[in-house]
């Protein structure tokens, strides 16, 4: 299949790898890029002692850019959305590592079902800008204390009408992955797909959950599948899931 990923340069390489390894034909299209606030992860981490959290590996990546001064800190509790963020995590040094299988919500529970090893810490989230606000509002519903840190903010790519032309006119892609309800919005806001709408009624848009999937045009709910759960290797495998 020829599959378009929206992800940022550094993951969706990555995932075009993947998906040339299953025999597919696979495109990259970042829609955003990450600036990074290194100086205010490291403020942070100097200010607390407790848990951190992440729900994306770009604050990995930040922590990543500190370099020994992140030594000292490898031994705090990390909490995870996800495995590959985990995964991310573990390469960097950290050695108590917990990830949740579904989204904000699920991690939120899951830090509370947790609470007393952190021994009533104020939790650090290392967050980025945008970001969906499930997981802050759980953590507010359970009364987790937190501080919110933004360590990077995703700023838009707006990629040129040729581009867009060689991956839906010239040769139509057969399916769009998307992996953030951010990134369907911008993809639905590019003026190159609301002046040509009817080039996506055949496209699957593929993602990696319900809220991805409700920022997605209704007229194309029809071409949707969500994955079962939110993680890469459910939803590569709708791409064989006809």
């Amino acid at each position: 299949m020829r599959v378009v990923v929206t992800r940022p340069q550094h993951s969706g390489e990555r995932t075009v790898g993947r998906l040339t390894r299953m025999g597919h034909e696979a495109h990259l299209l970042p829609l955003a890029e990450p600036v990074h606030h290194v100086e205010d992860a490291r403020r942070a981490l100097l200010e607390t002692q407790g848990a951190i959290a992440v729900t994306s590996a770009e604050a990995i990546r930040v922590l990543a850019a500190l370099g020994p001064a992140l030594a000292q800190h490898l031994a705090r509790p990390i909490f995870a959305v996800g495995k590959a963020t985990a995964k991310e995590a573990a390469e960097l040094g950290f050695t108590n590592i917990t990830a949740s299988e579904g989204g904000g919500n699920e991690l939120a529970a899951l830090i509370s079902s947790h609470a007393t090893a952190n021994g009533g810490a104020l939790l650090l989230y290392l967050a980025g800008v945008p970001r969906a606000a499930g997981f802050e509002a759980g953590l507010t519903g359970l009364r987790l204390p937190f501080r919110t840190v933004e360590c990077y903010r995703m700023q838009n790519i707006i990629p040129d009408d040729a581009t867009l032309s060689q991956l839906f006119v010239d040769r139509p892609a057969d399916a769009v992955l998307l992996y953030s309800q951010q990134t369907a919005q911008r993809f639905f806001g590019l003026s190159f797909v609301q002046r040509n709408q009817t080039l996506f009624d055949g496209i699957r848009f593929l993602c990696l959950s319900e809220a991805i999937a409700e920022a997605i045009p209704v007229a194309l709910h029809r071409h949707v599948d969500i994955a079962g759960t939110p993680d890469e290797d459910r939803l590569l495998a709708l791409l064989v899931a006809e």
